[in-house]
Formats: structure tokens, C-alpha cells, sequence
């Protein structure tokens, strides 16, 4: 075994520059070839294993503190062969204890949990990774982090996609064994290295550490910080990756206020996964069918604006970032729920509309370039007046720098024609956008910012069609500060896309500072002050914002944040501040306000957890009081009972309404085994006057193949006279070809 270290030293001499962050041999892990069968128990018994020499150790402390080792061993070591990434870890403790999982369902995240993850740059560009990971009870969870890791919304644990591990506990630690099949991640052929990094959560110690360094004012995911994993021969991609997903599902459902029904009715259809050289995917959807998807989390809406809702859809959630990284949260120039949802206006839900068929290429071309192309079909509800539409999103990035890129977007909505046109299309109803941007990213994670130029194309005449937005972020330990600027024009419609409101000017610089104390108690603290204005040539001043904030977060990992907002609206049109039908506000009024905002985590760690939003204060005329939370219990890993709360109580002089908005949503998760499941989720809504009951029962039958079975119920709350419901059963089943 000592001879096999010779060629990785040989390498790492011959290649100084792979260290990332540090010098000499203890920068780089290497994979071993294996020479003999690895069988998956858990028990680290193989002479690869158990041979003392290769294993990776010295962790470094990312919370509480990033300034010293961390106070609990873990020990990882990589092995290879044809077919297959092997990985073993030990992670140790200072004696016996229990360990947290707060279900046996598969992506579990949150501090709470213990856990080792594995990260894998397999491209090098530390940018976008493969994340593996697993806790003390088997419980996988995999994901793609993509924009580098800056920020803990770039991790996507939608993915998913087949390995197998398995996880032990013993007396003074819990270990674990991992295959990882080549052929389920994406890699150069013949590569010699990969970035990696690895970090371990721990509930005992209230502790994450990582293996290479990370400053602590980073997320732990971020990709910045990484070294090198150096194979002890080059990778070689033996076979094909070819996966076929199909499904069967029957559904019975009955309008009560249109007096519809539908009887039990099959469907039929299905998914493809292949992998077209080293680094790119096909996608293929047929007739898909997302009714096991669960409803949406309602929210009380006192904006004048619509609320965005993330997307849930499996098909769309893969390599997503390609498409959903352009733009930012004010104007995004493609959102998926565009395709195949529309709001049911019985019950304010957001409800699946057919889609005929998908199809999308993502992934590398080069180590440079990465490429996204996606066309989906809709079908035609002549009941309901909508015509069939076709979308096509193209979508092409160009890493520049270290890991900086710029990137070109092109989307196009077109509506299929009726028999007047004699064409496939209808010419006069297409919508079409274009965009550049460009995403900076330093090499050590400081400097963040986005710029970036939409304009949109309609067959109407258009007046300051376009979107622009530049924006600058650097953070170091203590110091945070950023500038954005931004400016949409008044035709600005991108139907693709989501752009709550258009024709404005946007500035919004903030300055913040942390302080680390010495502190059993106090992790770190600081104040943030931050002005957000808003103005168009029109009307001049629209909106303005500017807010005093402090924010203290404490070594449990429970958090509290205090704000003064100072607040000024302009209205472009009537507005009823209740949005209950009331007697609205004039437009062209105008109000200044003033609320105290508290926020508050507990630990997440605790068996019972509570996370609480409250504000009061003046509201347009008069004044409001609001709640808005969420209340946990976890009976280990078997259950999670949850109350989500919001309750806001607006006190308008007349001849506007006073109101009282309740939204309360009961939820309860039960993890039987780590194969069944079953998630109950009530919501009562009296802004939209509706409650809700969904029901899921999940049946992992095989690896990532299911069998569910979905009950969803609506009423209205005053007499529990039933609106709509339904029943549906699915099985769908993973083949790799």
C-alpha cells in the first residue's frame, strides 16, 4: 500500500499549483485504484479501509469559531475503479451520545442535523459541484450547487439521481461507506483531478467543520475554498448513463361549484435521462404528470404586488440554475411555473395545466462553456378558451477569469394559431426576450455582483422595452456592504418571466459590521443600515425605504434581529391595503410609515423550535400588527408536527375596512422507514376565503422509483361547504439502462 502513495506524491510534487489555499503534501487528498471488491455494509472491513495510511483528517472549525481545530475527529478516504467512487468516513465523538435526524426522508438540510457531506468540483471551475451526503441513520441526501456556493439558496437538493451507502454507530463515533457510480455525475474524461471539499454538522457540539479552511462570513458550501483530489490514474467514462423513468397514474376529481366531474382516468407517460458525452444531459418529458407535487405554502399578501412562489416540479429542477441564474428577484426573464400552471379560481390555488411534452440539453461543451436548451409543449383547453403554447429558452454561459462568467439568454412564447392564419403560430401573439449577463465572482469569495441588460420583443409597439440592473456585494469577516442600481422600462414583458411591477428606478445601497465576541453565548453581532428608493420620470419619488437594523446570532445557532423601517408609498392605482374587496385607497396618494420589525430563530436543534416575523406600526392611514411563524415538535425521526401562523390585524379609519387575516396551516410528517412516508398538510385562508387539505403517502419501492397516492380537498370555511377535490395514484419507476 505504501508503494501505491509513490505516484500520487510524484504528482503532487509535479503539480504545485493544484494546492488551493495551502502548501505542501496535506493540501491534496488522492484517490486510490482499487485493487479488490468493496461490499457495502458499513463496516470499513477492507484492506483499503483499513489500511491506516491515505486517510484525510485535521478538520478546521467553520462555527463557532473559524480559528481553530475542530474539537472532534473526522477522517475521510477516497477509493476508485472503473465503475465507481468509493468514499469512507469516521466520524468521531468524545463519547457516547445520540445523534439528530430530524426525519428519515431523503434531502434532509438544517443545522440541526448531524451529517457528513461531500463536495465535488468535478470541472474545476468553482463555480457549479455535485454534493453528496449522508447522517448517522443512512439518510442520503444529494444535490448541485451552482453561482459558486455564495449564497445557501445555491444549493439544490432537487436532483436526484442513484448511489448507495450505508452508515454505523458505534460507542465513540458512527461511520460511513459510500459508492458513488461514475456514471452518475459528470466529469472530463481522462481527468487527473478534481476540487473537493468535505464537512462534517455535528448536534452534540454544536459544530460544523470543514476539511479545507472556510471563513467563517462565507457559506459552507461556498466554492471558493476547496483543494485538490489528485487519482492515482486518469478517470475514464466505461459506460453510458441512460435513464428511463416511466409512470402510470389515475385521477378523479369533482368540481362542486362548476358541477364537473371527472371519472377515474389513466395516464401514461414518462421521462429520460441521457448523457451525451462527458459533461452533457438530455431531458426528455412525456405527457408529464406533477400531481404528487406538493401544494404550495400559502401567505397572507398585504403587497401590492404579486407573490412569487419557487418551483416544485422535478423536470424543471435539474441544472435549473442555467436558466434561473439571469436576472434577480425583481425581474427574472424565465420562470418555470410560466409553463403548465394556472390559478384555479375556485380556490386561489395554483393547479397543473397539461403539458404535452419537454425537452432540455444542459450541461459543459468545454471546461468553459455550458450551454442550457429547453422547448416544451402545452396543450390546448378549448373549454377554457387557452390555446396551446410553445416555449423555448436558450441559455449559453462562458466562465471568464476564475470564476467569474457572462452569459446570453433567449426566450420565445409562441401561441399556437387558429384556423384564420393558416400557420402553425399565431403571428400577433408572441412574446420574446433576450438578455446578457454577467456574474463576478472573486477567487476568495469577497466580491459578488451581477450586471445585466433584458430587452423584450412583442408584435405591438413598445416603449422602453428593456430590464437593467448592476449590482456589487463585498464581504469580508466584519465588513458587508453593497450597491445595486436598476432600471426597467415601462413596456418592459418578459410572459416568461416574473416582473412583479416595471417602469422604475431602483437604488439600494446597504453597510453592515459584525462583531465576534468572546462569548459562551453571543456567536456574533452587529448593526446594518439600508435605504431602498424607488422613482420613475413620470411621478418623480414612488417608494422609499430606510431601515436600522441589528442582528445578534448566538452559539446555539438560534438567531434575533431587531429593525426600524421608515417607509414611504406611493399609489399608482386604488388599492384596498386589506385586499379583501374593502373600499380601496385613491390613487395617487401618497403615505409615510413607521414599524419596529422582530425576527427570532430558536434553536434548531431543540425538539421544539419556533421561528417568529412580527411587525407593528403605522399602515397607509391607520396602523397594523402582524404575526407571521412557524411552530415545530420533532418526536425524533419519525415525526415532525408543525403549525405555520399568520395573523395580521389592520385598523383603517372609514371609509376603508378594518380586517383581520388569519392563515393557519397544520402539518404533520411522518418518516415510517426511509421508504414510506406519509405528509398531511392543512391550510386555512380567510383572505382568500378557502381551506385546503392535502394528503401524501410516498412509497420509495425502489431506488429514487415511487408509488404515491394524493388526497386534496378545498371548502369554504364558514359553512365547510366543499369547493373542489381530488384523488390521484402514481408509479413511477427508475430503469438504467
Amino acid at each position: 500500500m505504501k508503494l501505491r502513495l509513490l505516484l500520487p506524491a510524484v504528482l503532487c510534487l509535479a503539480l504545485p499549483v493544484l494546492a488551493i489555499g495551502q502548501s505542501g503534501l496535506e493540501s491534496n487528498a488522492f484517490a486510490f485504484k482499487l485493487k479488490e471488491p468493496v461490499i457495502l455494509d458499513g463496516e470499513l472491513s477492507e484492506t483499503i479501509w483499513t489500511d491506516s495510511e491515505g486517510w484525510n483528517g485535521n478538520f478546521r472549525q467553520y462555527f463557532p469559531s473559524d480559528t481553530s481545530e475542530s474539537r472532534i475527529r473526522t477522517r475521510v478516504k477516497i477509493a476508485f475503479d472503473d465503475q465507481n467512487l468509493y468514499i469512507a468516513a469516521v466520524m468521531e465523538n468524545l463519547g457516547p451520545r445520540n445523534y439528530v435526524s430530524t426525519s428519515l426522508r431523503r434531502d434532509f438540510r438544517g443545522e440541526q442535523n448531524d451529517a457528513i457531506v461531500f463536495v465535488l468540483d468535478t470541472f474545476n471551475d468553482k463555480t457549479n459541484a455535485f454534493s453528496f451526503g449522508i447522517n448517522p441513520y443512512g439518510v442520503q441526501r444529494e444535490g448541485l450547487i451552482s453561482n459558486g456556493g455564495s449564497k445557501s439558496e445555491d444549493l439544490s437538493l432537487a436532483w436526484d439521481n442513484k448511489w448507495f451507502s450505508e452508515a454505523k454507530i458505534f460507542e465513540n463515533h458512527w461511520q460511513a461507506e459510500m459508492i458513488i457510480p461514475l456514471s452518475t455525475i459528470r466529469f472530463s474524461d481522462g481527468a487527473q483531478n478534481w476540487n473537493v471539499n468535505f464537512y462534517r454538522i455535528d448536534s452534540e457540539y454544536g459544530e460544523r467543520s470543514t476539511w479545507t479552511p472556510i471563513p467563517r462570513n462565507f457559506p459552507i458550501l461556498t466554492l471558493a475554498y476547496s483543494r485538490k483530489l489528485i487519482f492515482e490514474e486518469p478517470l475514464k467514462k466505461n459506460s453510458a448513463n441512460i435513464s428511463l423513468i416511466p409512470y402510470t397514474a389515475a385521477r378523479t376529481s369533482k368540481n362542486f361549484i362548476e358541477g364537473t366531474e371527472e371519472e377515474l382516468t389513466p395516464s401514461f407517460g414518462g421521462d429520460a435521462k441521457i448523457g451525451i458525452g462527458p459533461a452533457l444531459n438530455l431531458d426528455l418529458t412525456f405527457n408529464p404528470d406533477f400531481s404528487q407535487v406538493e401544494v404550495d405554502q400559502q401567505v397572507t399578501n398585504l403587497d401590492r404586488f404579486e407573490i412569487f412562489f419557487p418551483e416544485r416540479r422535478q423536470f424543471f429542477l435539474e441544472n435549473a440554475d442555467l436558466f434561473d441564474s439571469f436576472g434577480q428577484m425583481r425581474s427574472r426573464p424565465f420562470f418555470s411555473r410560466r409553463i403548465g400552471v394556472d390559478i384555479d379560481s375556485a380556490t386561489g390555488q395554483n393547479v397543473q395545466s397539461k403539458i404535452i411534452y419537454g425537452a432540455r440539453l444542459s450541461g459543459k461543451i468545454t471546461e468553459d462553456w455550458r450551454i442550457g436548451l429547453m422547448n416544451m409543449q402545452t396543450a390546448t383547453d378549448e373549454e377554457a378558451g387557452i390555446s396551446g403554447k410553445n416555449f423555448t429558452v436558450m441559455a449559453l454561459q462562458k466562465k471568464v477569469f476564475t470564476r467569474s462568467n457572462i452569459g446570453l439568454i433567449f426566450v420565445d412564447r409562441e401561441s399556437l394559431a387558429v384556423d384564420e392564419f393558416q400557420q402553425l403560430f399565431d403571428p400577433s401573439a408572441y412574446n420574446r426576450l433576450i438578455g446578457v449577463d454577467y456574474n463576478l465572482n472573486s477567487a476568495d469569495g469577497k466580491w459578488t455582483g451581477k450586471v445585466f441588460y433584458h430587452r423584450t420583443f412583442e408584435s405591438r409597439e413598445t416603449v422602453s422595452p428593456y430590464s437593467f440592473n448592476a449590482y456589487m456585494l463585498y464581504s469580508d469577516v466584519h465588513w458587508a456592504w453593497s450597491f445595486s442600481y436598476q432600471d426597467i422600462g415601462q413596456d418592459f414583458n418578459p410572459l416568461v418571466g416574473f416582473v412583479p411591477r416595471v417602469n422604475f428606478k431602483r437604488l439600494n445601497p446597504d453597510l453592515a459590521y459584525l462583531f465576534y465576541p468572546k462569548s459562551k453565548l453571543i456567536n456574533r453581532h452587529g448593526p446594518k443600515v439600508e435605504f431602498e428608493g424607488y422613482w420613475n420620470e413620470d411621478i418623480g419619488q414612488t417608494d422609499r425605504d430606510i431601515n436600522l437594523g441589528y442582528l445578534i446570532r448566538f452559539n446555539s445557532f438560534s438567531e434575533l434581529a431587531v429593525t426600524q423601517k421608515n417607509r414611504y408609498i406611493y399609489l399608482f392605482q386604488d388599492f384596498d391595503p386589506t385586499r379583501t374587496g374593502g373600499v380601496p385607497l385613491a390613487a395617487g396618494s401618497d403615505y409615510y410609515n413607521k414599524t419596529v420589525q422582530l425576527e427570532y430563530k430558536s434553536n434548531p436543534r431543540n425538539r421544539v423550535n419556533l421561528e417568529l416575523d412580527a411587525e407593528a406600526g403605522q399602515y397607509y392611514t391607520g396602523n397594523f400588527q402582524r404575526v407571521t411563524g412557524q411552530m415545530g415538535l420533532r418526536m425524533g425521526y419519525l415525526a415532525n408536527v408543525s403549525m405555520n401562523f399568520n395573523y395580521a390585524r389592520i385598523r383603517l379609519p372609514e371609509p376603508q375596512s378594518d380586517a383581520d387575516l388569519i392563515l393557519v396551516g397544520p402539518r404533520i410528517d411522518l418518516t415510517v422507514t426511509k421508504k414510506l412516508f406519509w405528509t398531511t398538510f392543512v391550510q386555512y385562508n380567510n383572505q382568500i376565503d378557502n381551506i385546503n387539505i392535502n394528503t401524501r403517502f410516498q412509497w420509495r419501492y425502489a431506488p429514487v422509483s415511487d408509488f404515491f397516492l394524493v388526497y386534496t380537498d378545498n371548502y369554504f370555511p364558514g359553512d365547510f361547504v366543499p369547493k373542489q377535490r381530488s384523488l390521484v395514484l402514481k408509479l413511477n419507476y427508475w430503469l438504467n439502462l
